[in-house]
């Protein structure tokens, strides 16, 4: 942990500006070798990041080398799992089938995050139901210029445009059986996956506004309350994100950031002007999944008092 302090508190705070997502990936994959823990890699990857879209591209591929070490770390990556139903398990209709000469997938993801510039594609497939009518999902990691793999890219959202949305097709596209990823494509992967972006894309937010506050003149106890919130967060960003306990630490870890940066918010008259303008525009990210998060604390809320009424 204290080379990636070290790096937040002496590396240059003036990053060489981003003018593409083929120049952030370049700058994100210059820290692998530096940084492969995926908690301290998505710090450093916010931290050098010009731009909050960028910090964000650098926690979300954080977040993959954390819920998928067996991929190749040097190979952009991208979840596919929303679909015209959402992504809900009971949603999803993309079905990986043993044809007998093989395995095919086939079916549509409608909002893949990085899906334009990603070499992987990680697809959330239904195998068919179990006795009790659940879809039976799987993982599943093809090459993004597999035949039959369509991928079309989205209109820019208003906010943080720079990083690319695209929807995706499938149409009987080859798996090998190696590609289906082990264990069961929701409890290990499809759950844990939004606790385990929320903690690495806020450690990205913190890097970069650490970076923001160096570099603006921001008080010290500014940055050191920051610091605080980048450790706290790596501690829980390696905890298990299937656990309520991590659920509820990790509530409280968002709302101690949500009311650090609105406490920022007279200090970034002391920023230079694109800088600025773009967190006006950008920091609507905080509010995103908002829902679900309140909905995964409550959760978390009952399990640990039902546990406690179930004890002696």
């Amino acid at each position: 942990m204290n080379d990636v302090l070290r790096f937040l508190l002496s590396e240059s705070p003036e990053p060489l500006p981003l003018d593409s997502v083929d120049a952030w990936w370049t700058r994100h994959l210059a820290l692998l070798p530096r940084f492969p823990a995926p908690a301290d890699l998505a710090l450093a990857g916010g931290f050098r990041a010009d731009r909050l879209g960028y910090a964000f591209a650098s926690g979300y591929h954080a977040a993959h080398r954390s819920l998928f070490p067996m991929l190749p770390a040097d190979r952009p990556s991208a979840l596919c799992a929303t679909e015209p139903g959402g992504a809900h398990p009971s949603a999803i209709q993309t079905r990986l089938t043993d044809t007998g000469s093989g395995l095919k997938l086939r079916g549509e993801k409608t909002f893949v995050t990085l899906g334009t510039r990603a070499e992987l594609l990680l697809v959330v497939a239904t195998e068919g139901q179990d006795a009790q009518g659940r879809n039976r999902l799987r993982m599943v990691a093809i090459d993004a210029k597999r035949p039959g793999v369509r991928v079309t890219a989205l209109p820019e959202l208003h906010f943080m445009p720079e990083v690319p949305h695209a929807e995706l097709a499938l149409e009987d596209v080859a798996v090998a059986p190696d590609e289906v990823l082990p264990g069961d494509g929701y409890a290990r992967y499809l759950k844990p996956f939004r606790t385990v972006e929320d903690c690495h894309v806020h450690l990205a937010l913190l890097g970069w506004l650490l970076q923001v506050a160096r570099r603006s003149g921001w008080p010290e106890p500014v940055r050191e309350e920051l610091l605080a919130l980048a450790v706290m967060l790596r501690g829980l960003a390696q905890a298990d994100p299937s656990e309520a306990t991590t659920h509820l630490a990790l509530g409280g870890a968002l709302e101690l950031a949500r009311r650090t940066v609105e406490k920022c918010e007279p200090l970034w008259a002391l920023t230079d002007a694109p800088t600025r303008e773009r967190w006006a525009r950008d920091r609507k990210l905080m509010d995103v999944a908002g829902k679900v998060r309140a909905k995964r604390l409550e959760a978390a809320r009952q399990r640990t008092s039902g546990s406690k009424s179930e004890g002696p």
